[in-house]
């Protein structure tokens, strides 16, 4: 992202995703629903894109996919 000049946008990215996932890489659905994990990512996604100049519609969509495609 920082190559792409946005890496400003995703300074505290690593912290709020801290704990979500394990060493392993998977989910950790004992310390956060996943529903809450998207709506969180979906939020992030939108001030990008506001941040950017866009539209913060620009991300919308994002919950509504990743719930009906890997929610399981």
């Amino acid at each position: 992202m920082e190559r792409l000049g946005l890496g400003g946008h995703f300074g505290g990215l690593a912290a709020r995703l801290d704990g979500v996932f394990g060493a392993d890489g998977v989910f950790t659905h004992d310390r956060l629903q996943f529903v809450d994990f998207v709506d969180d990512v979906e939020e992030l996604l939108e001030e990008v894109a506001w941040q950017e100049g866009g539209d913060k519609k620009a991300a919308d969509g994002f919950e509504e996919y990743m719930l009906q495609h890997y929610s399981g």
